[in-house]
């Protein structure tokens, strides 16, 4: 089987979750024994235009391919280059000829892409998996208007109306416009009960949506930082700095923390790119505020993780958006790392509260702080939720479940597989 796999980056550019689960797919359908070419897309953040064509290359392999598609419009995910997107693309898709194409991401190569695919290959089968919600979402896809107010798409019949320069009948065009092009996917793929049910709400098909988790590379089990009866009182965050992610809700816990006088220490992983000077300046004030019992290490790979997580006792997932499947979860619940997370969407569904994590209410550094103190003090709680923590699915066992889909064998809502 030819498989290409696009999406909207490279992990080496913009170490995001999507951009490292298509990656983590494309290498494991090679493993198989298939056939699998990689395409992100780029843009200036990462990579000047080349003259003469729209293909860059990312690494020493023939496998991995960057696409500069510059020229995007983000609100109607359109891609408005067509004079030199279609006819690249057109060529690529000749040339490599799949059977099937997995599409991750449709920013930057725009919502136009499964129809063109369509139209050059008629044979193709294209399935897409929803990593989050851009389709339904003009605001950055995060069903969010502001960290208070989830956007009014989140209702029944709901439009989304966080964009204050767009009129109700500029939503309702992008909407339609979005959803005719998504009538040339065969299948979805949600990684989250949560993610497909809005979606569902949203006017895709339930039966065009299947449900396969997202897994994890297989690596040994990061070893415990202290005893069993020690106090375990380190928290770590991993991911990007953004205000959906919550690190300014983290960091007032922090604070909130040190007034009590509570013994702890949170150790901060990840860098702040692309965000706003206003926000750069606002985490910088907390981080100067909450140390030393906050330490910021900065960015990291995804193959620093188990170094990293073996330094700490809990994972904190703060997030104050609709996440869906976020990885730092699934790589806590790999190291037996119990979960700390915002009790909201596809947190709520990875993370059992009083099982194997914690939930907080979202956006509320308070619930935060008491959360974290209650883990501080008691060691028995640790052990109990450490126990139960279950290893994720391994990117091998969910490509092999993809792979099947490709074949037209769909996973369901309720196969224990999915």
């Amino acid at each position: 089987m030819k498989v290409l796999v696009v999406a909207h980056n490279h992990p080496d550019l913009h170490p995001g979750g999507t951009e490292t689960v298509a990656l983590e797919l494309s290498k494991a359908y090679r493993d198989a024994g298939h056939q699998a070419l990689f395409v992100g897309a780029t843009n200036h953040l990462h990579r000047e235009p080349h003259p003469g064509t729209s293909f860059q290359a990312i690494s020493d392999s023939g496998d991995e391919l960057l696409m500069w598609a510059g020229h995007f419009d983000r609100f109607n995910m359109s891609q408005i280059d067509l004079r030199a997107f279609v006819p690249d693309m057109t060529a690529l898709l000749e040339s490599f000829r799949p059977d099937v194409v997995h599409i991750n991401h449709l920013i930057l190569f725009g919502v136009e892409l499964p129809v063109l695919i369509r139209r050059v290959l008629p044979d193709v089968r294209i399935v897409m998996t929803l990593h989050d919600y851009y389709a339904i979402c003009a605001n950055d896809g995060v069903l969010m208007k502001n960290a208070d107010e989830p956007c009014a798409a989140m209702g029944p019949g709901g439009l989304c109306n966080c964009i204050e320069a767009a009129k109700p009948n500029d939503m309702r065009l992008r909407e339609r416009f979005i959803k005719t092009h998504l009538e040339a996917v065969d299948q979805f793929v949600a990684p989250s009960s949560f993610l497909r049910e809005v979606y569902i709400r949203w006017g895709l098909p339930a039966d065009k949506i299947s449900i396969i988790r997202n897994g994890r590379p297989e690596v040994p089990q990061a070893p415990n930082r202290a005893g069993d009866d020690d106090p375990k009182r380190v928290f770590g965050f991993f991911g990007n700095l953004t205000p959906w992610k919550g690190i300014e809700v983290l960091l007032r816990a922090a604070e909130l923390l040190i007034d009590r006088e509570v013994d702890f220490e949170v150790r901060v992983h990840g860098g702040a790119p692309f965000q706003s000077p206003e926000f750069v300046e606002r985490i910088e004030k907390l981080f100067a505020a909450t140390a030393p019992n906050v330490i910021r290490h900065g960015p990291y790979k995804p193959h620093d993780v188990p170094d990293l997580i073996s330094a700490v006792d809990w994972v904190v997932v703060p997030s104050v958006w609709w996440e869906n499947a976020p990885l730092v979860i699934a790589e806590a619940q790999q190291h037996a790392r119990p979960v700390i997370t915002s009790g909201v969407g596809g947190m709520a569904e990875a993370v059992k509260n009083g099982v194997d994590g914690l939930h907080v209410r979202r956006n509320d550094p308070a619930s935060l702080a008491a959360a974290m103190r209650n883990a501080a003090d008691d060691v028995t709680l640790y052990r109990k939720l450490s126990a139960k923590t279950q290893k994720p699915p391994t990117v091998t066992q969910v490509a092999d479940q993809y792979l099947q889909l490709f074949a037209g064998k769909a996973q369901t809502a309720s196969d224990p597989a999915a």
